[in-house]
């Protein structure tokens, strides 16, 4: 906690220029101080509570805490800006870090630790995504969300590296191209390759965005996988892609994406459909289906479906009612049922 109170402290004297000798030699009146920080610093912050009934787990029911995340974004000029993200659920966690420049209008270098732009659903923030699971089967497992990927481990979808981004032919275009450690999160790179990721979505009319992205690089095992047969310590060709779109309108989304994926020789895929439909004033109706198999040539899916609402009772701020089935299909697993609910607070 005290390194993370330092980081955040280095983070708002970057931004005032208050960590330039010259300047505080100038004895700064305190109201100047405030209002600077007012035009630079922008800080929010959300959680995520609730319970949760699986017929699967043991103990089967428990009240429980999602997350607990502060955001800052700063401003240091027109063109440069920083930004960091911690959870302070679970002991604490350092999420994202990262700095941004804009060289021009449709190019931005970014550099630290942020989102992995693979899959358009992996970038969405939890406060967005209308699942209380928040992201599908495939995205947990081949974007490291989860750590059902035993060899990738729990990275929540980020990673260490630098990328180029921006918006062309007044933002019809969106492109993605990241240089990235391929580890995950606050971990240092275990091999001397990195992973090449890029993301191309196409905006062909204001309610709908297609597109694509990919992982090229080279893995290296954390823990034995019971899916793939890679071991730990081991390094291992990665391969990812997925392609997908979203439709959005006043009353009606619509999410979906195809991914597969390929570590060594082993083959995995996944596809999942979700959308809310407004009903009522600030009340949703959230339909979803979710399948994933990790390993194709073993059979191990896993197909949910997912049904509930969700109201908004005040900006971005809601509570949430879900039920999951969860279909089986692997030897000797079992269908089981999920039922959670969800209040999400928001500044």
């Amino acid at each position: 906690m005290r390194k993370t109170l330092l980081q955040l402290l280095t983070f708002v004297l970057c931004i005032t220029g208050m960590q330039n000798p010259l300047l505080a030699q100038e004895q700064t009146p305190l109201n100047q101080v405030v209002n600077t920080l007012k035009e630079r610093i922008s800080l929010s912050g959300y959680a995520q509570l609730g319970y949760t009934y699986d017929d699967a787990a043991n103990p089967d029911n428990t009240f429980d805490i999602k997350r607990i995340i502060f955001m800052a974004h700063g401003k240091i000029t027109k063109r440069w800006t920083c930004d960091f993200m911690y959870d302070f659920y679970n002991g604490g966690m350092l999420l994202e870090v990262y700095t941004d420049y804009q060289f021009l209008p449709g190019l931005t270098a970014r550099i630290g630790e942020f989102k992995v732009p693979y899959t358009i659903e992996n970038e969405l923030s939890p406060t967005t995504v209308e699942l209380i699971n928040c992201y599908s089967q495939s995205v947990c497992y081949l974007a490291g969300v989860s750590g059902s990927d035993k060899c990738y481990g729990m990275t929540s979808g980020r990673d260490i590296g630098m990328m180029l981004h921006g918006k062309l032919f007044r933002d019809f275009l969106q492109y993605k191209v990241a240089v990235m450690n391929g580890q995950g999160l606050n971990t240092k790179d275990k091999n001397s390759q990195k992973d090449v990721v890029g993301n191309l979505m196409v905006n062909p009319l204001k309610w709908l965005s297609v597109g694509g992205s990919f992982i090229r690089g080279t893995g290296h095992a954390i823990a034995d996988s019971e899916y793939t047969g890679i071991k730990a310590g081991e390094n291992y060709a990665k391969k990812r892609w997925s392609a997908g779109g979203v439709v959005t309108t006043s009353t009606f989304n619509l999410r979906t994406e195809y991914l597969a994926g390929k570590d060594r020789s082993v083959k995995s895929e996944g596809f999942y459909a979700t959308g809310s439909v407004r009903f009522a004033r600030n009340f949703d109706f959230i339909a979803s289906f979710d399948y994933f198999n990790p390993n194709k040539a073993a059979d191990f899916k896993q197909n949910n479906y997912i049904a509930g609402v969700q109201y908004w009772f005040y900006p971005r701020c809601r509570l949430q009612a879900q039920y999951t089935f969860c279909d089986k299909k692997g030897d000797g697993q079992k269908d089981s049922n999920l039922i959670q609910a969800q209040v999400q607070v928001r500044f």
